[in-house]
């Protein structure tokens, strides 16, 4: 889930930096990328993931 997080933060920062959105210090373009960095790592460390499903026999 936090991979299509990661996904989504990328595409936003590269629109803004594509399309020359002046925009606050907050949602700048670096700023959104090192929030989708940082979701990409907590993917990768298995944070976020799925529960996975117990079965019973």
């Amino acid at each position: 889930m936090l991979g299509i997080v990661a996904a989504v933060l990328f595409f936003i920062a590269w629109l803004i930096n594509a399309a020359d959105i002046s925009t606050n210090d907050v949602f700048s373009s670096a700023n959104v990328t090192l929030l989708g960095l940082t979701a990409l790592a907590l993917h990768v460390a298995g944070i976020g993931a799925g529960r996975a499903l117990k079965r019973h026999r």
